[in-house]
C-alpha cells in the first residue's frame, strides 16, 4: 500500500484552457510535488458536468476549498453564460479527481470575465457584458445581488479586510474609462476621486487594505488609491501598452508588463512620496536572438522582438519570473517548418535582490520538452490564441494571455502555460542559486517536463495528433 504524502506538503496548481468553438473548457490540477496532473474536469457533453464554453478567468478561495471559473458562453451564438464552481482534488494515494462542477447561471449576455474574493463565503465576477459586478454566495453557489458599474469591467480586486471592492472598468475611450469602488457588504457605491487614466485593465489590492493600484492600458499609468477616502494619491508612468499588474506580498514589491516596449517595471509598493510606489528597475526582457551565441543557444532568426505578458515572483524572495513569447512568420524551428507561421514561449529569470537577469550566460529559457521533439522551440500559431496588441482592447472571446507564469507557494516550481502548444511548461526552482560555476551556468530553474492539456473537440492536427485544449490562466492552491 503506498503511504500518503504529508499534507502540509502538498501543494497545487490550476490552469484553465479553451476548447473547440461552442465546446466547454476545461480545468486541470498539477501536484507539484509529483510534477504530474491529478484531476481534470469533462471537457465534452457525454463526460457529465464541465465547465461553460469559453472561460475567460478562474478564482480561488481563501481557504483552498472550491475554484470558481467564468465562461462568457454567450460571445457565441446561443451560448451562455456561467460561473463554474467544484472542489479541489485532495491529497491521497490515489487520483481523487475533481468534485462535481456546479453551474451559476447568469443572465444572457453577462459575459463574465474575472473572478475574486478574499472570503471563504463570497465570490465576486465581473460582467464585460451588462457592465455591471454579481456575488456569488460560494455555500450555496447563488448570485445573490449585483450592482452596475462602469462600462466593459475586466478586473477586480477586493480588499483583504473584505470591506471594499474594486473595479477596473476599461471602458472604450478616456471618457468611458473609470474605477468603480464598492461596499462589499450591500454592493452600493463610492465615489473615485482623482481618476484620470485610459483603459484600467487590472487593479490589485496591497495587503494592509489601505491601497489598491490600477494599470490603465491606454495611456500606461500605474495608479495608488487610497481606499480610506477612495481618492488617487499617484500616478506613475509605465508606457502605453502595459498589460499586466502582480502583487508580490512578500517583497511588498509591484511588478508591471509591458508588451509593446520589452518591458518591466518593478516598484516598491510604499516608499515613495505619501506612501505610493516607488521606481526601483526598468528592466528589459531578454530574448532570442537571429544567431547562436554562447549567451544565445538556440537561434531565432527572423523572430520577433520578446513579449513579456505576465510575471511571477517565488514568496521566498530570491526570483521572479517573466514570461514572454516571440513570433516568426516563417519559422525557423525545422520541426515546425518555414511554411508555417509560429510561435516561440520563453521564460526569463531575474534576481529579485539584485533587479538584474539571474542567469546572464543563459537569460532565456526554452519550454518545450517531452512529449514535444527533441530539439523544438516553437509551436505553430494557433488563431484562437492570439492576443489583442495594443492599442487594442481585450474583449471576451479572445485570448487574455497567451503566455502565463505562476509560481508555487512553497517556491519550488515555476509554471508556464502555452496557449499555442496545448500544454503547460513544468520548471524546477529548488536547485543551487549560483549563476556559474567556473564559467559554466548552474540553472536551479530547469525545465523538467510539459503537461499536456485534455484532447481538444476540435479537428486532428495535420500530425495525425488530435489537438489539446489551449491553457490561457493559471492560479495557485494551496
Amino acid at each position: 500500500m503506498q503511504t500518503p504524502a504529508i499534507p502540509s506538503n502538498f501543494h497545487a496548481v490550476f490552469v484553465i484552457g479553451t476548447n473547440a468553438p461552442n465546446n466547454p473548457g476545461g480545468a486541470l490540477q498539477i501536484d507539484v510535488a509529483g510534477d504530474s496532473i491529478i484531476a481534470e474536469t469533462p471537457t465534452s457533453d457525454q463526460s457529465g458536468p464541465n465547465l461553460g464554453v469559453l472561460p475567460t478567468h478562474a478564482g480561488i478561495l481563501p481557504n483552498f476549498s472550491r475554484v470558481f471559473v467564468a465562461s462568457a458562453g454567450s460571445v457565441l451564438p446561443g451560448g451562455i453564460d456561467v460561473v463554474s464552481s467544484f472542489t479541489e482534488a485532495v491529497q491521497a494515494p490515489f487520483a481523487t479527481g475533481f468534485g462535481p462542477v456546479n453551474t451559476i447561471y447568469l443572465p444572457t449576455g453577462s459575459r463574465p470575465v474575472f473572478v475574486n474574493t478574499t472570503q471563504n463565503n463570497a465570490v465576486y465576477v465581473a460582467n464585460f457584458g451588462t457592465n455591471s459586478v454579481s456575488a456569488i454566495n460560494a455555500i450555496s453557489n447563488v448570485v445573490v445581488n449585483t450592482a452596475t458599474v462602469g462600462v466593459n469591467p475586466v478586473s477586480l480586486a477586493e480588499t483583504p479586510n473584505g470591506f471594499k471592492l474594486y473595479v477596473a472598468n476599461q471602458g472604450t475611450n478616456q471618457a468611458t474609462s473609470s474605477v468603480s469602488s464598492l461596499n462589499v457588504a450591500d454592493l452600493s457605491p463610492n465615489t473615485v476621486t482623482g481618476f484620470s487614466g485610459i483603459n484600467p485593465v487590472w487593479v490589485v489590492a496591497r495587503g494592509d487594505s489601505q491601497k489598491v493600484y490600477v494599470l490603465t492600458q491606454g495611456d500606461g499609468q500605474l495608479v495608488t488609491i487610497d481606499t480610506g477616502t477612495d481618492t488617487v494619491t499617484s500616478s506613475l508612468a509605465v508606457g502605453a501598452g502595459a498589460n499586466f499588474l502582480f502583487f508580490d506580498p512578500n517583497l511588498n514589491r509591484l511588478y508591471v508588463t509591458n508588451p509593446v516596449t520589452g518591458t518591466v517595471y518593478v516598484f516598491s509598493d510604499s516608499n515613495g512620496p505619501n506612501d505610493t510606489p516607488s521606481l526601483l528597475a526598468q528592466l528589459t526582457v531578454p530574448g532570442l536572438g537571429p544567431t547562436k551565441t554562447p549567451t544565445n543557444p538556440v537561434a531565432c532568426p527572423g523572430c520577433s522582438a520578446p513579449v513579456p505578458v505576465s510575471v511571477a515572483a517565488l514568496l521566498d524572495g530570491s526570483r521572479f519570473y517573466v514570461a514572454s513569447y516571440q513570433t516568426a512568420s516563417s519559422c525557423p524551428d525545422p520541426v515546425v517548418g518555414a511554411a508555417s507561421a509560429c510561435v516561440v514561449p520563453i521564460l526569463s529569470v531575474f534576481d529579485a535582490a539584485g533587479l538584474t537577469v539571474k542567469y546572464p550566460d543563459l537569460p532565456v529559457l526554452t519550454l518545450l520538452t517531452a512529449p514535444f521533439a527533441a530539439g523544438q522551440f516553437a509551436v505553430p500559431s494557433v488563431a484562437s490564441c492570439v492576443s489583442p496588441v495594443p492599442p487594442a482592447l481585450y474583449a471576451p472571446g479572445a485570448t487574455r494571455f497567451r503566455v502565463f507564469t505562476a509560481a508555487a507557494t512553497d517556491s519550488s516550481h515555476v509554471y508556464v502555460s502555452m496557449c499555442d502548444g496545448g500544454a503547460i511548461a513544468d520548471i524546477n526552482a529548488t536547485g543551487s542559486n549560483s549563476n556559474t560555476s567556473g564559467g559554466t551556468p548552474i540553472l536551479p530553474d530547469t525545465l523538467v517536463t510539459d503537461l499536456p492539456e485534455a484532447f481538444s473537440a476540435g479537428p486532428v492536427q495535420p500530425s495525425g495528433v488530435p489537438a489539446n485544449l489551449n491553457p490561457i490562466f493559471m492560479l495557485t492552491g494551496q
